[in-house]
């Protein structure tokens, strides 16, 4: 049931196709596991058109210097959510459009399979979601959703974008280029009259469900990742280069009770040196062929 459609490898950075020892050395290692709790991070939505952060070449860090927004700079500053916002609003009609690839497809299989134990993903981009893998956490919360910082109240991402339009509906801006997380480049001139709504039960901050960066993930959804490894017998690793730690602490536990662990990445991670196996690949390319 995995679909045909072409990957979009203009983020993804250049690397060799699978070789057959490869494939046989990945197939190995899930044929071995029973109950394996998977951890994805943005190399595998790259091949759904997103770009990541930290890929050599292509990723954000590469090709500009941009840096996302930090928590504190968001809760502390109306402009800094203002700018935010714009950029959000302009980006989303595309990045709300991104589709899942066969690496998700694949691994929504897996889970209903039963070889698949959890899935945890460190992505903001509901492809998982939308791939319709369901024993899944998004580590990092999902941009598809907004909160109230004052009430708490939830609202989808989609019905803010209608508030935006009737709150702006004279104000265009062209964008320069997609950023990571939903949002795109814009010039301070362009974002001075983008008008942001207010929570509409009590006027309150809205922010985008996610973890920026300088914030931390609950202590109850780490507690709830940590049972969920528990309960598994070897990690894979798909698409991450584990540089942050709130992904990175789950790898350290699972070679604390010595699980075997495998790394699907192109280029190098911190988890390299004590992986049982490192496989430098496309996600979308081998996950296919186990």
């Amino acid at each position: 049931s995995v679909s045909g459609t072409s990957p979009n490898l203009a983020f993804v950075p250049a690397c060799l196709p699978p070789g057959p020892v490869e494939v046989e050395e990945l197939q190995r290692f899930v044929s071995n596991s029973k109950r394996l709790f998977v951890m994805t991070g943005a190399g595998i939505s790259t091949e759904s058109g997103i770009p990541d952060y930290r890929s050599e070449g292509v990723g954000l860090y590469a090709r500009t210097d941009r840096r996302p927004i930090q928590h504190a700079e968001f809760v502390r500053s109306a402009s800094a959510r203002q700018r935010y916002w714009a950029r959000n609003f302009v980006g989303w009609p595309q990045f709300s459009s991104h589709q899942p690839n066969t690496a998700h497809l694949v691994l929504r299989d897996w889970e209903k399979l039963g070889k698949l134990h959890w899935l945890v993903t460190q992505n903001v981009d509901a492809l998982h979601t939308k791939a319709g893998s369901q024993r899944l956490t998004e580590l990092h919360g999902c941009i598809h959703r907004v909160f109230c910082l004052d009430c708490g109240d939830h609202i989808l991402r989609s019905e803010l974008q209608e508030h935006f339009e009737a709150l702006n509906p004279t104000w265009k801006a062209e964008a320069f280029g997609v950023a990571p997380d939903g949002d795109v480049f814009l010039t301070d001139e362009q974002v001075h009259n983008f008008q942001v709504p207010a929570c509409h039960k009590c006027d309150g901050v809205l922010k985008p469900d996610v973890t920026f960066f300088g914030d931390t993930v609950s202590h109850e959804k780490v507690n709830f990742v940590h049972q969920r490894l528990a309960e598994s017998d070897s990690m894979l690793v798909a698409g991450s280069s584990m540089q942050v730690y709130s992904g990175y602490r789950f790898a350290l536990a699972a070679r604390e009770k010595k699980l075997p662990i495998a790394i699907l990445n192109i280029g190098p991670t911190r988890v390299d040196h004590f992986a049982s196996l490192k496989l430098n690949a496309r996600c979308g390319e081998l996950l296919p062929l186990i």
